[in-house]
């Protein structure tokens, strides 16, 4: 009897060093409490109510305990609460850019070279700040304007 055919998932984020994505955050999100307790005297208790992420949720952290991605507003609160570098967080997840969790399957249709184009400038951190503001205006610009019909 053969099995039915399933959709491919996305390609998992390449395993962040010393393993699996799961264990690799447990161990930041360790050292995160360890240092917070250390330097503040902070309990996971006062970890939750100043980082906006509940105390199971920062379990289940520890424990390695998630199936898909933590959500990354939840990161993000965690690691700006905690003073640490949001961008240690992504690399312990194994996320190259900390903006989309490689678990979700995108449906959009591919990109035309252009746009990708754009879309390299605006999240290349070697362009100035006021180019991608001359870019974002420019894209600002055209989504308001009136579609034009020809004929």
């Amino acid at each position: 009897m053969a099995l039915p055919e399933r959709a491919q998932p996305a390609p998992r984020p390449a395993t962040p060093p010393g393993g699996s994505p799961q264990a690799a955050f447990a161990r930041f999100v360790r050292r995160a409490i360890d240092d917070a307790k250390n330097e503040r005297g902070w309990t996971v208790t006062d970890l939750a109510a100043r980082t906006g992420v509940g105390r199971s949720t920062v379990f289940r952290w520890l424990a390695g305990d998630w199936q898909d991605y933590p959500e990354l507003a939840k990161v993000r609160g965690f690691c700006t609460a905690l003073e640490v570098p949001v961008s240690a967080a992504f690399r312990a997840l194994g996320l190259p850019d900390g903006e989309t969790a490689p678990n979700r399957v995108r449906s959009e249709p591919p990109l035309e070279a252009d746009v990708e184009v754009i879309l390299g400038r605006l999240a290349d951190p070697t362009v100035p700040a006021e180019e991608k503001k001359l870019i974002r205006d420019m894209l600002r610009y055209l989504a308001q304007r009136p579609v034009r019909r020809v004929g």
